[in-house]
């Protein structure tokens, strides 16, 4: 019943609204899904399952009750956590589109210096459009921009900026929707109808679907990236357990 409502309410209501609806609803869901098969390593809460989320496909059992976030985020949160110092040493981060499971968290980390930005999000510190940021060079330590790239039609542009800002030395985590399989990266202008977009690039407001070449596309703006696959090092019950989608890349993008 849990399930039904919310794919009803997720496929009819904008994101923004559903995120504030989301706050009424949690106490009801956090009761309603308790339990300890499954595990959300951000506040570390257990739930009999996770909750479905998709636009155009639903996938199940993927998005946590208590903190909405999804397999990237669980992924990156254990990154971040495990194999950098982002929670112990002082760096000054931007955050593109900060995400709600991640907002307040970070903003409560005292060493960090950090800013949001964003041109749409009520959450952005900076009001910016990312092809055109109003910040100095070599500004930011750590930049992360996550799921961003893809909504961006001059991408080329996007990442130069990026690693303008970004200081020597520094670390920019770039997620993005992942097809493992494709080997090059399809875009087409002439697609404009969102119902099409959502077809072919995986939501309506995608303008094209990354391949493999993707990291080769930041290798070229000057990036020095690694391919993370962290997953690979986890036991598998553990993957199952925080509900990370096995094999997916952190691109880690170094200045």
């Amino acid at each position: 019943m849990i399930k039904k409502a919310f794919k009803f309410f997720l496929n009819r209501i904008p994101r923004p609204i559903l995120i504030r609806l989301s706050y009424l609803a949690k106490p009801f869901l956090l009761l309603s899904l308790k339990g300890d098969r499954y595990t959300d390593p951000i506040d570390g809460k257990s739930f009999s399952k996770f909750l479905p989320y998709g636009y155009e496909h639903q996938r199940e059992n993927v998005l946590s009750p208590s903190t909405l976030s999804l397999e990237r985020h669980r992924l990156l949160w254990l990154y971040l956590k495990e194999h950098t110092n982002f929670f112990t040493e002082p760096h000054k981060v931007l955050h593109f589109a900060p995400e709600q499971a991640f907002y307040k968290r970070f903003r409560k980390l005292k060493n960090l210096d950090y800013t949001t930005t964003d041109l749409h999000s009520p959450l952005a510190d900076v009001k910016a459009d990312i092809c055109d940021l109003p910040f100095e060079d070599n500004s930011f330590d750590f930049i992360l921009c996550n799921h961003v790239l893809e909504h961006i039609p001059d991408d080329d542009k996007a990442m130069s900026e990026l690693y303008r800002v970004l200081s020597p030395g520094g670390t920019a985590i770039l997620q993005i929707p992942q097809d493992l399989k494709r080997e090059k990266t399809f875009e087409d202008d002439s697609i404009t109808d969102p119902k099409e977009r959502a077809k072919i690039f995986g939501q309506y407001d995608h303008v094209r679907v990354y391949g493999r070449d993707y990291f080769d596309k930041l290798r070229s703006i000057g990036f020095h990236v690694e391919e993370v696959d962290l997953t690979s090092h986890l036991e598998p019950e553990i993957v199952d357990r925080y509900r990370l989608a096995k094999g997916e890349i952190i691109p880690v993008a170094r200045k």
